[in-house]
């Protein structure tokens, strides 16, 4: 039995109006720029008013523990493979070429105090502690912790977010200078004990043509990323509503948002200060 061929335009009411794009994105837009207004009224009620320092500081000696000795073992792995495999790949290009070997040193300890300690770092940590900040925060709003302190009179902005960014701010970078270091001992385990290149040469690609202003700007994007690992997710748990599926949604924007964040202010950040 043949069937017929339905009427063309049959199709025509399923073809979406133009105007019902453009009220798409006006709401896109609408909902993100109240989203920014939102982040950074919580971050203006965090610091307008401040609790007693007595307040802050066994809160901000606990983040600091969990932000910077619970992540320790972590970083510590992953810039040893980082350096690693830099030095190995880049051993590898370097085959049958005029370049000299020690250029191996030079390029794993650029490419990791300018680029790869920072920047990875905090992509790990949003992974990490961002999770952990919503998660921890948006369970206190389930459970209406945070309704009851806000009756107490307890700026919870302040008390339970600023803490977190200060810890962050504080360790981060140390995380940063330790995974930089030992990045560039990784690169050196991977290649010398191997063969691939001589310890004096490694040695020499390490001490070559040093910018101190590397430095600088590494630890430059150790804190503005530390910064947006800890208050996007602080953001994300404060406001959460409803139940756990909304509760793990927070956590997984609070680690996507973190990581968009990072990686555009990486940029920003190279195309600013380079």
């Amino acid at each position: 039995m043949r069937g017929t061929m339905p009427d063309s335009s049959a199709f025509a009411n399923f073809a979406f109006p133009q105007k019902y794009t453009h009220v798409n994105a006006v709401m896109i837009i609408t909902r993100f720029l109240g989203h920014v207004g939102r982040y950074f009224q919580l971050l203006g009620t965090a610091i307008a008013r401040p609790e007693k320092a007595t307040m802050y500081y066994r809160e901000t000696m606990r983040q600091m523990n969990d932000i910077g000795v619970g992540s320790l073992v972590i970083v510590v792995l992953i810039a040893v493979f980082i350096g690693a495999v830099t030095a190995v790949q880049f051993a590898y290009q370097l085959q049958d070429s005029f370049v000299p070997r020690y250029y191996i040193g030079y390029i794993v300890r650029d490419t990791t105090i300018i680029e790869l300690a920072p920047t990875i770092t905090c992509l790990v940590l949003a992974g990490k502690v961002g999770s952990n900040l919503a998660a921890e925060l948006g369970g206190m709003r389930q459970k209406e912790h945070i309704d009851a302190m806000e009756i107490m009179g307890v700026n919870t902005a302040s008390y339970l977010i600023m803490p977190k960014i200060i810890g962050a701010l504080i360790m981060v970078p140390m995380l940063v200078a330790i995974a930089a270091f030992v990045s560039v001992l990784g690169g050196y385990i991977a290649t010398v004990p191997v063969g691939l290149i001589s310890h004096a040469e490694y040695e020499l690609g390490v001490r070559s043509a040093f910018i101190p202003y590397n430095i600088t700007l590494m630890f430059i994007k150790a804190f503005v990323f530390a910064f947006i690992l800890t208050s996007v997710p602080c953001y994300q748990g404060y406001y959460v509503k409803g139940g756990s599926i909304e509760l793990g949604k927070a956590s997984t924007n609070a680690v996507v948002f973190s990581d968009i964040l990072i990686l555009l202010f990486d940029y920003l950040i190279a195309v600013v200060f380079t």
